[in-house]
């Protein structure tokens, strides 16, 4: 007894099964994150070392290079990018895309930890590991202005309470804090003054090492009381740096206010922040790598209410750039499409078989076929995104052909006059392989996309899954319940209603056409041959003559710019340049609905007073009569008219992998040594520029 006659005998049992499905499905559905598109992020680990006043030479020479050397030997990398700066250095380590981002990050921390021994002694502190891109871009980011604070006191309120908030969200890897500006004290010497006490810097330091020092005093015990002892050594304000003693000698007593003088202020002065134009400090997200988007923005908005109903009157926090919210109108655009297919397929079928009753039978198919496929998804680790929604759309039409079928051969037999649940039992199981034919063919189109490597595989094995189970799953319930139901549901009779009888003389004439096209064609039948090889022909013309790219370019509401002023610019310089393009922006852009730029960032792996960056929100496409593609040609040809800088125009791609950060093309070109840089790449540029005429000015980093 096959299962479709255990269902029709059974009816109990085949709706206790499919509601198993569903149970499960849902309880799937549950623990399913929402994402943009599958975790195709490959694990990257980012090491940032710290050492203040030293040149970029020494940067490389002592702190990369060795750390670069302990780093080459851990299994599994892909490549390795390092940043050597004045005063810092920053390496990547990019590993391929099946090792797991928590065995990769202890890896390079064993790694590190060998090598900390070969650095210098004075370092600021041991290198920091973080698991993410050093240069990867944030998704979410937060203005913090006060009318009261200045930079410093808002840039203290931002590390110290505002990002101790959010650095504890979920599948977040930093956050960064743009313009910040932390407090230090600075001693400026007079080399006169201590030239006439015959004291050198060296002496000023000596004495900060031994006076400015907290030490520990041990404890004093009485009989019924015991008390620590705290020996007050650290300085902290103006007076008493001043006051500090540099020489006694017995006759003169040489303080720090004889030689110089201590001044208050920030520990970089060489960066600053502006929203629209005005100087202010923020705080941007940077997930850790296949983080879920949509989980820490949400988790995001909860701490950003409370943060505002907890904050102090005067402080004001705002939302510069969100990139999640594109995501979110994407997953929502993709369910408003399923919605919309489900009524197509349910009117194309009652329009074939013209009976209400019958039409919705097959129907059923389709939630359990699909509320199903999230269980599967679950097992397997999926995320609801773009593509494994695009399968269930795709999948709508397809689970509901098996129940169409089914259904169809029960209904013939019901016109010949056997009684519904034979007719169920005889129509089911004469169709019975022919439904399982179906479904595995359909399912060994899609399933083999498990077995793809890299990017390609990692990216479509989702989709392909989804797919294949939906159909398997159709299979069953087209095998248990749609046969179950037309049994017990199904009328027998051939009276029909007025729609159908209005209608099929259509139907009778379409038949008659088809049957008639197709004898006629019978008689010419060798011109299958020449159309065959036609069609083939077009194929291989359209593959050759459409663009080729992962994925189109969507409007995400939003455009980057990266600045580079010449080698050696200074941060006033720089600075100045960033200005004057903020107002041309502001002038030029009215679809604009906010932006943020930084000179000389110093989060990033360059941090140079060269550089800066832009970060523009446009208004909603639906609310501005120009794409963010031609708002973005525009900017770039108003980037072209600069002789002082480079400003270089990036609109954030639809799937971005790797660390090309919105460029379509990224060379690297390697060398022994700079000087053989030197003497190949303007020729290289040359070359690329005739190949490409329409390319823009190219980005050029030397690491």
């Amino acid at each position: 007894m096959s299962i479709s006659t255990t269902s029709i005998k059974r009816p109990v049992l085949a709706i206790v099964m499919n509601l198993m499905l569903i149970l499960f499905g849902i309880i799937g559905f549950t623990f399913l994150g929402v994402r943009e598109f599958p975790s195709i992020d490959p694990p990257v680990v980012s090491v940032r070392t710290s050492y203040p006043g030293a040149n970029a030479d020494i940067i490389q020479s002592q702190i990369t290079e060795p750390l670069e050397k302990s780093l080459n030997s851990i299994d599994g990398i892909k490549n390795i990018s390092s940043a050597s700066n004045q005063g810092s250095s920053s390496i990547t380590v990019e590993f391929n895309l099946n090792k797991n981002i928590e065995e990769a990050a202890n890896d390079v921390r064993d790694k590190v930890s060998q090598a900390v021994r070969q650095l210098p002694n004075d370092l600021d502190g041991a290198p920091v590991v973080s698991k993410a891109d050093a240069n990867s871009d944030a998704i979410i980011s937060m203005t913090i202005q006060s009318d009261k604070r200045n930079i410093l006191e808002l840039s203290d309120f931002a590390e110290n309470v505002i990002a101790q908030r959010l650095q504890t969200i979920p599948g977040v890897s930093t956050v960064q804090i743009w313009g910040q500006k932390k407090y230090a004290m600075r001693l400026w010497l007079d080399p006169e003054k201590l030239a006439s006490y015959g004291l050198t810097p060296l002496d000023v330091r000596n004495a900060l090492q031994k006076q400015n020092v907290e030490l520990p005093s041990g404890k004093i015990a009485g009989d019924n009381t015991e008390l620590s002892v705290k020996t007050v050594g650290n300085l902290s304000s103006e007076e008493e740096f001043n006051n500090l003693l540099i020489k006694n000698d017995g006759a003169n007593v040489v303080r720090f206010s004889d030689v110089g003088n201590a001044v208050l202020g920030p520990e970089n002065e060489e960066t600053i922040l502006r929203s629209s134009g005005a100087p202010m400090v923020a705080t941007a997200i940077v997930p850790q790598p296949g983080a879920n988007y949509l989980d820490i923005a949400t988790e995001f908005y909860k701490r950003y209410d409370v943060l505002k109903k907890e904050l102090p009157k005067d402080y004001k926090l705002n939302i510069a750039l969100d990139n999640t919210v594109f995501i979110k109108q994407s997953v929502v655009e993709v369910g408003e499409t399923l919605l919309i297919s489900l009524i197509l397929v349910i009117l194309i079928i009652y329009l074939f078989f013209r009976d209400w009753g019958i039409a919705f039978r097959p129907l059923i198919d389709i939630p359990v076929s699909l509320v199903a496929t999230f269980f599967v998804m679950y097992l397997m680790g999926f995320s609801i995104n773009v593509l494994t929604l695009l399968a269930i759309v795709l999948a709508t039409g397809l689970v509901v052909d098996d129940g169409i079928v089914v259904t169809e051969n029960i209904f013939k037999k019901v016109e010949e006059g056997m009684s519904p649940f034979e007719a169920a039992i005889a129509g089911a199981n004469e169709i019975f392989f022919a439904v399982i034919s179906i479904s595995v063919t359909l399912a060994a189109v899609f399933l083999p996309v498990i077995f793809l490597e890299g990017f390609v595989g990692r990216l479509f094995r989702e989709f392909g899954v989804v797919i294949g189970a939906a159909v398997l799953i159709s299979a069953f319930v087209s095998l248990t319940l749609t046969p179950m139901l037309n049994a017990y549901l199904m009328k027998s009779g051939n009276k029909k209603s007025n729609f159908y009888n209005k209608t099929e003389p259509y139907f009778i004439m379409m038949n008659d056409s088809y049957q008639t096209s197709l004898n006629n064609f019978l008689k010419y039948k060798w011109l299958a041959f020449p159309i065959i090889l036609v069609c083939f022909g077009l194929i291989f013309l359209f593959f050759n003559i459409l663009p080729k790219e992962t994925a189109p370019l969507d409007d995400r509401s939003g455009i980057n710019m990266s600045i580079s002023t010449p080698e050696g610019s200074s941060y006033e310089y720089t600075d100045a340049f960033m200005q004057k393009l903020d107002g041309i922006v502001k002038d030029s852009i009215p679809e604009k609905a906010a932006n943020i730029a930084v000179t000389s960032p110093g989060f990033a792996g360059s941090g140079a007073t060269n550089t800066g960056f832009f970060r523009i929100r446009l208004s909603e496409p639906g609310e501005r009569k120009r794409t963010q593609m031609q708002i973005a040609t525009q900017l770039t040809k108003i980037a072209k008219g600069f002789s002082e800088a480079k400003a270089f125009v990036i609109q954030q791609p639809t799937i971005s992998v790797g660390r090309a950060r919105g460029l379509p093309i990224q060379y690297i070109i390697q060398a022994n040594n700079f000087k053989q840089l030197q003497g190949k790449i303007p020729a290289f540029i040359r070359a690329t520029a005739f190949k490409l005429p329409s390319l823009t000015p190219c980005i050029l980093s030397c690491n």
